[in-house]
């Protein structure tokens, strides 16, 4: 595993021209925030990790801390419930290398909230704030967290912990603004970004229902946020990053046939890369649909990629489908 840096942390880039990749459980591995990175991503974030996985030395979750000397700045998102649990952690992080933390206390999935993690914070925010002091006194890193509305959608509690985490040292906040209840269902409500925008003494990220960058844009005019978090608009379109980027443009690129060839055919060369396994191969299953969806020829280039049994495979299946959308 390579280390992310020999030095401490500097502040992370926010604003219009810097959008993040967020993270994403299953997804955001290195080569998908690799391809993120080249088509513009500037700050992007590990998968969900568990602090109790590193602490009994689980060797899947510290794969899921693969990186590359590009893949800078990382921000690694731990996960879990008791703030004792955390000092260890952090600590180790910082001796690999990695200086920015986020805590995740949005998760809306159901095994997680369980254990008193993700979402679930946010009916215990004295807890939370607690982690999120634990985080800070253990090493010197700049510790950020994502959080969700809370259960009765209200945002005047949301706005106490604001300024409390501010207080205690956060170095930036990521709203999501659906309540763990409605999953990723419903429209996000921005006007409770707006909210927690507006006189906000540290950096405020949104997240939710950005899936283009026209999104992002109304985002930033309508809510006063410092930042923007790609989540579900990144794994359809990695070069999503790349429109947020071309400030004034109409329509975001990769809308052509020959640029979502060579998408497809750039992710493979980096999982080929870096990690050739089987599985790897087969996570490929997961990233082209979504892809491809929408042009003409999608499920058969659905079909083709569950065909492939090696990267060699993979390969042909690659000029196959260029030659396919070329042809539409």
């Amino acid at each position: 595993m390579t280390n992310v840096s020999a030095t401490g942390p500097s502040p992370l880039p926010f604003g219009p021209q810097a959008p993040w990749l967020a993270p994403l459980a299953g997804f955001t591995d290195l080569p998908f925030r690799l391809l993120c990175r080249e088509n513009g991503a500037r700050v992007a974030h590990t998968e969900m990790i568990s602090v109790k996985g590193l602490i009994y030395n689980s060797q899947g979750t510290w794969d899921l801390l693969a990186t590359a000397p590009a893949d800078t700045p990382l921000v690694v998102q731990l996960f879990g419930a008791d703030p004792d649990c955390f000092a260890q952690p952090v600590r180790w992080l910082t001796e690999r290398g990695f200086h920015w933390i986020d805590l995740n206390a949005g998760c809306p999935v159901r095994k997680v909230i369980k254990t008193g993690a993700g979402a679930a914070l946010m009916e215990d925010p004295q807890r939370l704030v607690r982690i999120m002091q634990t985080i800070g006194r253990a090493a010197p890193v700049q510790a950020g967290v994502k959080l969700r509305l809370p259960a009765d959608g209200s945002t005047d509690g949301l706005l106490r912990l604001r300024d409390t985490l501010a207080r205690a040292g956060v170095s930036w906040i990521t709203l999501h603004p659906r309540t763990a209840r409605q999953g990723y269902g419903g429209l996000a409500q921005w006007s409770a970004l707006s909210r927690m925008a507006e006189s906000s003494p540290v950096p405020i990220v949104a997240s939710g229902d950005l899936w283009n960058a026209q999104a992002a844009r109304r985002c930033f005019e309508q809510t006063g946020v410092d930042g923007i978090m790609f989540a579900r608009g990144a794994l359809h379109n990695p070069r999503i990053f790349k429109a947020d980027l071309a400030t004034g443009a109409e329509e975001d690129p990769c809308t052509d046939t020959a640029s979502i060839a060579a998408l497809v055919r750039r992710h493979g060369q980096l999982c080929r890369r870096y990690d050739p396994s089987r599985s790897m191969l087969l996570k490929m299953r997961s990233f082209i649909p979504r892809y491809v969806k929408g042009f003409p020829g999608a499920k058969q280039a659905r079909k083709g990629i569950i065909a492939c049994q090696d990267w060699e495979a993979f390969e042909q299946y690659a000029d196959q489908l260029e030659e396919a959308l070329a042809g539409q």
